[in-house]
């Protein structure tokens, strides 16, 4: 095994907002390849401690509570992280998701919506994001390598609903991964994006109207939505030695909804 291409298996991995909805789903898709993960948590800490009894103890997860806008707070987390372990965080999958409910029949319209909304958003994706890659970017130098997996979304693509702040957000943390590329590729540091639509479904897309689900579906090549389950998998892609050679790329995982 190439030391700069670890198995899934042989890494510790820290999924931000990792123990509801879609982080769940990822963390458990991490585990399963016999990763050590790191969930993270702001107010689901019940939802984390029950995730670390399922995948067998403190030897396998650990629950870690923070604030990814808070960046001494992540530091921290990494801190502690590597001390539970025994070893540093070596892949990073930022899912966690400012409060956002997608329901186009109720979103913010242009005449309306104010900073306080994009700036709530782009704290929780961008500054989430930056302050994550920080607090890992010494021990990932140290080691050679390194895996940052940004989640997107395919409106920055297809804004087929409008959600003005969420999506600026999205195509900035887009940007992000690409420069990030650019300066940590030559440390062995690969920085990418998976990009979903609307899953089947999570705490965000709860409140989606069953009609909206149904054209969505209609529409896609492979004629259904996308889960959670379906999208974690894609995720595993970028951290494992398949994707050696593959950084600042977007991988938009919708059934063929968007073609990007």
């Amino acid at each position: 095994m190439n030391a700069l291409a670890p198995a899934v298996s042989e890494q510790i991995v820290l999924v931000t907002g990792g123990a509801r909805g879609l982080g769940a789903a990822i963390t458990k898709a991490f585990a399963a390849q016999g990763a050590r993960l790191v969930i993270n948590f702001h107010r689901s800490a019940s939802a984390a401690a029950a995730l670390v009894d399922e995948l067998g103890g403190a030897g396998r997860a650990v629950a870690l509570g923070a604030d990814v806008t808070d960046r001494d707070a992540v530091f921290d987390l990494v801190a502690r992280a590597r001390e539970h372990f025994g070893a540093p965080v070596c892949t990073v999958v930022n899912n966690a998701l400012a409060d956002f409910s997608f329901n186009g029949d109720d979103r913010a319209k242009p005449d309306t919506i104010d900073w306080q909304a994009f700036d709530a958003q782009f704290r929780g994706t961008v500054a989430a994001a930056l302050n994550t890659t920080q607090a890992v970017l010494g021990d990932m130098r140290s080691a050679g390598f390194g895996r940052i997996v940004n989640i997107g979304t395919n409106l920055v693509q297809n804004p087929v609903v409008p959600y003005h702040d969420y999506t600026a957000a999205k195509a900035a943390l887009l940007a992000l991964t690409r420069t990030l590329s650019a300066d940590l590729g030559p440390d062995g540091i690969a920085v990418n994006m998976v990009s979903g639509g609307l899953l089947r479904t999570t705490d965000a897309s709860a409140a989606t109207p069953t009609a909206v689900f149904d054209a969505i579906a209609a529409g896609t090549p492979l004629r259904t939505v996308t889960t959670p389950d379906e999208f974690a998998d894609a995720v595993l892609f970028f951290a494992s030695p398949w994707s050696r050679a593959v950084t600042g790329q977007n991988l938009v995982v919708d059934g063929g909804l968007v073609k990007d």
